[in-house]
C-alpha cells in the first residue's frame, strides 16, 4: 500500500497562492524601504498585523536573512498582502504613484486574520519516555500479516480500561529511538501515524476494533493513543522568551532537508515552545583570525531557514520547515527569539 501521508500547508501564504481577481484589480501603493525599515515593522504598519513579516519573508527568494532589507527595495502594498519588487519588476514604469518613504500612509482595511496554515496529521512526532500507549493491536483477522481500511483487528483495550464500543483510537508504529545528535542522550521514539480504527465489541480485557482510516499497512504491534483530530490550523504565535535547541529528527529519517519538511526539536512546552512559534533555522560563522586586527570571539549567526511548530510535546515538538536558503540538516541549531 503506498504512503499517502502529505503535508496540507493549505493556509499559509508561505507557500504562495493565486490572488483573487478582486485582488488583481486593485492598485498598490509603492512604498520604497528606507533604513531603520524592518520586516516586522512594515507588517505592522501597512497590515496592523506584526506577525505577517514571516510571510513576507518567506514569499520572497530576494531576502536571505529576515534581519535585513536594504534600503531601495520597494514594496506593493495590498488591503491584504506586501509584495516586494524584483529588480526587473522596479524597472518596469509602475501604473500607481510612487508614494514618498517618508509620508506614507495606512491603507484603510478591515482587521486581518491571523496568518497561520494547515496541518493533516501526518507529521508524526517524537514519543518521549512520559507518553504510554493506551493498548496495542495485539491480532488481525486471520491472523494476517497486514490489515487495511475496514479490516478487523483485535486490541488489548478492554471494559477494565474504561472502553467502550464506539471509542476511537489512532494507530502508530514506532521507527526506532531518536538520540541527540549532540550528546547522544536518548530522547524518545520517531514513530508515525498509521491510521484509525474504532472498537465495536468490549469485553473485559480484549476488544474487537474496525479499521475506519489507514495511511499506511498496520499489523500486530502496532500502539493506539485516544483518538485526537490533528488536522487543525496552526496560527503564528508571538515568542515570550529566548531559547535555543536543536533538530533532533527527521520524519523521514533523511539528513538533508529542505523547505516542507518535518523535523522533530528537543524543545517543547517545559521550555516554553507552543504551536504556531516561529523559530530560525542557524548556523556559527567561524572567523579566520589570520586576518583579524585583534581577537574574534564571535561572528554573528548565518541564518539559513525557518521553521513553525505545529505541536508541542512536554520536551520536543514537531515542526515544518517554511524557508531555506541553504540545505538544512539534522543538528542543525534552532534559536527562539523574543524580539521577532
Amino acid at each position: 500500500m503506498k504512503n499517502h501521508l502529505y503535508l496540507a500547508l493549505l493556509f499559509f501564504t508561505l507557500m504562495g497562492s493565486a490572488p483573487l481577481a478582486a485582488a488583481e484589480a486593485e492598485q498598490p501603493t509603492i512604498y520604497t524601504i528606507v533604513q531603520g525599515d524592518t520586516l516586522w515593522g512594515l507588517s505592522k504598519r501597512f497590515l496592523n498585523d506584526p506577525y505577517y513579516w514571516p510571510n513576507l519573508w518567506a514569499a520572497n527568494q530576494t531576502i536571505g536573512n529576515p534581519h535585513f532589507i536594504y534600503p531601495g527595495q520597494r514594496l506593493r502594498v495590498y488591503s491584504d498582502r506586501i509584495e516586494i519588487e524584483d529588480a526587473r519588476e522596479a524597472a518596469k514604469p509602475a501604473p500607481t504613484k510612487e508614494e514618498p518613504a517618508k509620508v506614507a500612509s495606512e491603507p484603510v482595511r478591515e482587521e486581518p486574520q491571523a496568518a497561520g496554515f494547515s496541518v493533516t496529521g501526518s507529521e508524526g512526532f517524537l514519543m518521549e519516555n512520559q507518553i504510554q500507549p493506551a493498548g496495542m493491536i495485539v491480532s488481525t483477522h486471520q491472523n494476517r500479516v497486514m490489515a487495511g481500511e475496514d479490516d478487523i483487528v483485535y486490541t488489548d483495550i478492554g471494559r477494565v480500561n474504561g472502553a467502550e464500543p464506539g471509542d476511537r483510537f489512532s494507530i502508530y508504529k514506532r521507527m526506532g529511538a531518536v538520540s541527540h545528535p549532540i550528546n547522544n542522550v536518548i530522547l524518545g521514539d520517531r514513530v508515525i501515524p498509521l491510521g484509525e480504527l474504532q472498537l465495536s465489541e468490549v469485553e473485559e480485557k480484549v476488544s474487537k476494533a474496525i479499521i475506519t482510516k489507514s495511511f499506511q499497512e498496520i499489523g500486530a504491534g502496532s500502539f493506539l493513543l485516544p483518538y485526537r483530530d490533528r488536522r487543525v490550523t496552526v496560527p503564528l504565535r508571538a515568542a515570550d522568551r529566548d531559547v535555543v535547541g536543536y533538530i533532533v529528527e527527521t520524519q523521514t529519517g533523511n539528513t538533508a532537508l529542505a523547505v516542507r519538511d518535518v523535523v522533530y526539536l528537543d524543545l517543547g512546552d517545559a521550555q516554553g515552545i507552543k504551536p504556531g512559534n516561529l523559530l530560525y533555522i542557524v548556523r556559527d560563522v567561524t572567523p579566520d583570525q589570520r586576518y583579524a586586527m585583534a581577537k574574534i570571539e564571535k561572528l554573528p549567526v548565518e541564518v539559513i531557514g525557518a521553521l513553525v511548530v505545529v505541536e508541542a510535546g512536554i520536551n520536543s515538538s514537531t515542526a515544518v520547515i517554511v524557508k531555506s536558503v541553504d540545505t538544512v540538516y539534522r543538528g542543525d541549531r534552532v534559536e527562539l527569539k523574543k524580539s521577532r
